[in-house]
């Protein structure tokens, strides 16, 4: 059973979200909070596998909330929740390590899918707004001018090159010739190598660090 925390300063969002999510079989919402403090709070005490976060919430704000919830509990899958699609907030909040963001008119099936993607150890972000954010970064900060020491394998940095082009790991795997299992073994190496926590880190990292670029797998 997916446990969940709907954090959202509009009660008519958290008992919208609820009543969809409910309706599925792996999913038990287990807790509401009204705002960032209460949030952590809840988290505390009812520690669930994935908690929706409104990122602008009084009291406390979601980004806030999500930082200290991942630095007490970096195993929760924070699904950042928000009107606004990818602005500052949002940014924030991926860079923390937020396993993607929600439109608050997300229709119901994507809402369940994503909380079961993010339990199952995937992100929230698809191809399109990974390429999206990649060209963001790209326009609001310079890459690093050297390449850090990493640790990454040859064999990793194609995958962070891919995963960077906004490929998911189907794609990825296709594309490298790899069953999906060994994909995902690379990315939590990567992860593991870079002390960051989701793909959607992978990525940002990589641009922070002169790694996008062009690739072609042979």
């Amino acid at each position: 059973m997916i446990t969940v925390l709907i954090a959202d300063d509009q009660q008519v969002v958290r008992q919208g979200f609820e009543l969809f999510l409910t309706d599925h079989p792996r999913i038990e919402v287990v807790g509401h909070a009204a705002s960032g403090t209460e949030a952590l709070q809840q988290v505390r005490l009812l520690q669930p596998d994935v908690v929706l976060m409104d990122i602008r919430m009084p009291h406390g704000d979601g980004l806030t909330a999500t930082r200290e919830v991942l630095t007490e509990f970096p195993k929760t899958r924070v699904i950042v929740v928000t009107t606004f699609d990818l602005d500052e907030y949002v940014f924030g909040a991926l860079d923390l390590g937020a396993v993607g963001f929600l439109l608050k008119d997300t229709n119901p099936d994507d809402l369940v899918d994503a909380v079961i993607a993010a339990a199952d150890g995937g992100s929230v972000l698809s191809p399109k707004l990974t390429r999206r954010m990649v060209a963001e970064f790209a326009r609001r900060k310079p890459p690093a001018a050297e390449v850090p020491d990493h640790g990454l394998s040859v064999r990793e940095m194609e995958v962070v090159q891919l995963l960077s082009s906004g490929l998911g790991n189907g794609e990825v795997a296709d594309a490298m010739k790899l069953e999906l299992s060994t994909v995902k073994s690379h990315i939590g190496n990567i992860c593991r190598k870079l002390s960051v926590r989701t793909r959607v880190q992978i990525v940002i990292w990589a641009y922070r660090n002169n790694m996008v670029r062009d690739l072609r797998v042979r």
